[in-house]
């Protein structure tokens, strides 16, 4: 019997590129830029998964690490280095090479290992790894997670507040290439948002879809937040 090879994980697969992931994500293109390509002496903390060519391309697990590491660059803007270090030691502690942001561990006691990694390298109060804590519990849960634990979809933050932000928006790689469509749904935000500018009323969407108000409203804002 001829042994199949194994299919690829559309997860694992290069369909990202820099400015793509930081307009989903809402982080600015300079900083992605910065955690997975580095600058000068200095290496990126995520490894993506095409880096040898041009443009970098980043894949779904590279989206969920940003997802997370985003929340670090909310509530304190902490060095490459020590990010880099914090990574390590939870690959140390969990015992895993690739990807430790990722996996299921973190939604267990992950999250305060790495955070109290951060705050004994720099200089983080008390109630700043508590609030750091908070933020990335609601960007933990916003990763659903296969029977593995590993990520098969996730809920991008569409709002500048984190927890003002519905599970309206998903991004999954099973589903329009893995851009951002509207939850059980096919319709990619990128459509709705080029129908709203060219005119067509929320309202008018809404009803052409299918779809609440809010659902396209969400689609919308996912398209046009900038990042800060």
């Amino acid at each position: 019997m001829t042994n199949q090879s194994r299919k690829p994980d559309s997860r694992e697969l290069p369909a990202y590129t820099i400015p793509e992931a930081a307009h989903y994500l809402n982080i600015p293109v300079s900083t992605i830029r910065y955690w997975t390509t580095g600058k000068d002496s200095n290496k990126g903390v995520i490894k993506p998964a095409l880096a040898e060519q041009r443009p970098v391309l980043l894949s779904f697990y590279n989206l969920i690490e940003l997802h997370l590491l985003g929340v670090i660059r909310r509530e304190h803007n902490v060095r490459l280095p020590v990010v880099r270090s914090a990574i390590k030691y939870l690959e140390k502690q969990f015992g895993i090479k690739d990807h430790p942001l990722i996996r299921r561990e973190m939604q267990t006691d992950g999250a305060d290992l790495f955070i109290e990694h951060l705050g004994a390298l720099v200089n983080i109060s008390s109630n700043g790894q508590q609030e750091m804590r908070s933020m990335l519990d609601a960007a933990l849960k916003r990763i659903e997670r296969d029977d593995s634990g590993l990520p098969r979809k996730l809920f991008p933050f569409t709002r500048s507040k984190p927890a003002e932000s519905p599970n309206v928006v998903v991004i999954d790689p099973a589903l329009s290439g893995g851009r951002p469509v509207i939850a059980g749904t096919g319709l990619a935000t990128e459509i709705i948002t080029e129908r709203f500018r060219a005119g067509e009323s929320i309202k008018e969407l809404a009803r052409d879809y299918e779809r609440t108000e809010e659902e396209i409203q969400e689609a919308i804002r996912c398209e046009t937040q900038i990042a800060a």
